[in-house]
């Protein structure tokens, strides 16, 4: 019967009858080793690429890998910055925004957030997050309509489900006949999202066009994000882009905002 070359040997030097059986010990002990061994290798090469994969599809899906904004001012021609930097090939993506931080209560408790303004369909070029949720639609994020989208653990931390209404408490003063009194406005969650990382607690999304009324910005946005083809040259590459935008500053990539 047919065995492999290699089967052979294997089993001449570990089966073989011999008068000093330490021989066959030191063969049998070396085997085990090298199975071990391999076995750790293989373990260890499939964490390592489960990590990687997780690491591009979930955590890094949500924040940008690079943005550009301007110098202090709104970027008004925002469409004609996304067609050229979109003829750049490493570009795979572009989406405007309007950033604010704040906290959001609701029935006493209180909670810091960040809050993205964005175009609902141009995100989903540069997020996972219509993908990932949990309850609602992610097209209902409409005009005017003043919804938000919630991460799942900042939705439990303030006790809030589909339909309950949020206050945004933004850090800016607002002059009134009441005096000097914090910028308000009422949300209501129209979506809670989970993308199973630490942006489920801190995370909110309304529309660009509310996020402009709350900010006070009159035209443009405050911002565009970039997806690249390949993340983890994110660094150089957005240099390479911002040097052919005059008059804007390519502020940041993912390596700086979520390096850890």
């Amino acid at each position: 019967m047919f065995k492999p070359f290699s089967l052979f040997v294997g089993l001449r030097y570990t089966a073989a009858k011999r008068n000093n059986h330490f021989i066959s010990f030191i063969s049998l002990v070396s085997m085990l080793g090298l199975m071990l061994g391999v076995a750790a290798l293989i373990l260890v090469l499939s964490v390592m690429n489960g990590f990687d994969r997780e690491l591009k599809d979930r955590i890094l899906g949500m924040v940008p890998h690079a943005s550009i904004t301007g110098y202090d001012q709104p970027i008004e021609d925002w469409k004609s910055i996304s067609s050229t930097v979109l003829d750049d090939p490493r570009v795979i993506g572009t989406a405007p925004f309007i950033h604010a931080q704040g906290m959001l209560t609701n029935a006493g408790q209180v909670r810091g957030v960040m809050v993205q303004g964005v175009d609902p369909e141009a995100e989903k070029a540069v997020s996972i997050v219509a993908d990932h949720m949990l309850n609602g639609s992610w097209d209902t994020l409409k005009e005017a309509n003043f919804g938000i989208v919630l991460g799942d653990l900042l939705a439990r931390y303030l006790g809030v489900r589909m339909g309950d209404k949020v206050t945004l408490v933004l850090p800016e003063a607002s002059i009134s006949v009441a005096g000097v009194t914090p910028r308000l406005k009422r949300f209501t969650v129209v979506g809670i999202f989970s993308v199973g990382a630490e942006l489920d607690s801190s995370l909110a999304y309304i529309n660009i066009d509310d996020a402009a009324k709350i900010k006070r910005i009159p035209e443009g946005v405050e911002g565009m994000r970039l997806t690249l083809d390949d993340l983890f040259k994110a660094p150089s590459a957005v240099r390479e882009i911002g040097s052919k935008l005059p008059g804007y500053d390519l502020i940041s990539d993912w390596t700086r905002t979520h390096g850890n």
